[in-house]
């Protein structure tokens, strides 16, 4: 981590924080300290001459672990997750793709979800599957939700295995599942189902929802349940997506990114895929991944830029949409403070010579942190489109 950052205040100057105009954020001790304050004498100043500033992006799905596999499917075009699964699992020892894939070790293949979300400004991402202790380690290079209640699916997991652990999370944290994830009967039943079991609820985070009618949209937020909408998924595996404009005009969707196993290469693809989709207003999509996502996933602490909020924060250059970015178009990505990832000359005031290292992403030249770099430099964390400057060429 960068010592000079961690001890010292950092002033940001004249960012454009949407609402609030040009302002300036001071950041202290790994949090946001004031807004609109002059920098003091011992500040580290960063002059932003207009460039856009947004909270830390906040991914709400993904399967971290399954980052380092490609797009995958072996029919053109599925009625029901149960499908796609079987077809995995029957392939999972004879498909090139699989059996390469599954071979890297677990913690790199993690490491490898956490740069895919880190480089696309993502600095909080929402684990579905077990929560392995490597993601919960400080020098984790995104912070992973910790406090949650998960389980895969009906299908997966059966009906006692899903009321269980809707009961045994507690109603003060979100409780995630997978459902209507297709477009079947059978998907269409899941809300049902699960409302029988008692298990839809203001904590309650549906992923997917495919196959939810009005009605069961009505009834989702009625119980002030939420959506995770993933419409590059939905659309690879079954042809369409969510209907998810009413759910969105009640603040009750997030937008996740899934895995590269069946979606866009990051979250940022992702956003750029809903505002294709034309469901959400311009004027909403940010906070898909910001502040409503934060409200869903019981954040109070990011998605925002308020004082005492996290120091997690994107920087985008002047005027330009987050739907319209690509990660080498960020300019900083910060977690508590700590510059990350970004250009050379937030780099070179946010990080010592020594903290920081030269990489390309997608052909920019760019930095990272020295944490990062290590782990990029690491023979199995593959990420497409990324070279150290000091590594040699390698396939990706």
């Amino acid at each position: 981590m960068n010592a000079i950052v961690r001890h010292r205040t950092v002033s940001l100057m004249n960012g454009d924080l949407a609402d609030l105009g040009i302002a300036s954020l001071r950041l202290q001790d790994g949090r946001i300290t004031a807004i609109g304050a002059p920098a003091e004498c011992d500040d580290i100043v960063v002059d932003l001459r207009g460039d856009r500033v947004l909270p830390g992006l906040i991914n709400a799905h993904d399967h971290l672990q399954l980052n380092n596999y490609p797009r995958l499917k072996f029919r053109d075009r599925h009625h029901n997750v149960a499908e796609w699964i079987a077809d995995i699992e029957a392939q999972r020892d004879r498909d090139a793709a699989l059996v390469r894939c599954a071979a890297v070790p677990r913690e790199a293949r993690l490491l490898i979800g956490a740069m895919k979300n880190l480089l696309s400004g993502v600095t909080t991402v929402a684990h579905h599957d077990p929560g392995y202790a490597s993601m919960f380690d400080p020098q984790f290079p995104v912070c992973v939700l910790a406090d949650y209640g998960w389980t895969h699916s009906i299908g997966v997991d059966g009906l006692e295995r899903v009321r269980d652990s809707h009961r045994a999370s507690g109603p003060d944290v979100p409780w995630f599942i997978h459902a209507g994830e297709g477009v079947d009967d059978a998907a269409a039943a899941e809300l049902n189902t699960l409302d029988r079991l008692g298990a839809v609820t203001p904590n309650s985070l549906l992923v997917h929802a495919v196959a939810f009618d009005a009605a069961a949209r009505r009834r989702v937020m009625e119980a002030g349940a939420g959506v995770i909408w993933c419409p590059s998924s939905n659309l690879f595996l079954f042809g369409r997506t969510a209907e998810v404009a009413d759910l969105a005009a009640a603040g009750r969707v997030a937008l996740g990114s899934d895995s590269r196993l069946s979606g866009e290469r990051d979250l940022l693809e992702e956003l750029r895929v809903a505002r294709r989709l034309g469901a959400v207003p311009e004027t909403v999509l940010e906070s898909l991944v910001t502040v409503r996502a934060a409200a869903l996933l019981r954040l109070p602490d990011r998605g925002v830029l308020k004082s005492g909020a996290l120091a997690d924060l994107v920087i985008l250059p002047r005027g330009m949409p987050l739907w319209e970015a690509q990660r080498a178009d960020l300019r900083g990505v910060m977690t508590r403070g700590v510059m990350r990832y970004g250009d050379a000359s937030y780099a070179e005031l946010l990080m010592t010579a020594a903290d920081r290292a030269a990489v390309v992403v997608d052909g920019r030249e760019k930095f990272v942190s020295a944490d990062v770099a290590e782990v990029l430099r690491r023979p199995c964390v593959l990420e497409p489109g990324v070279q150290m400057r000091d590594a040699p060429a390698r396939a990706a």
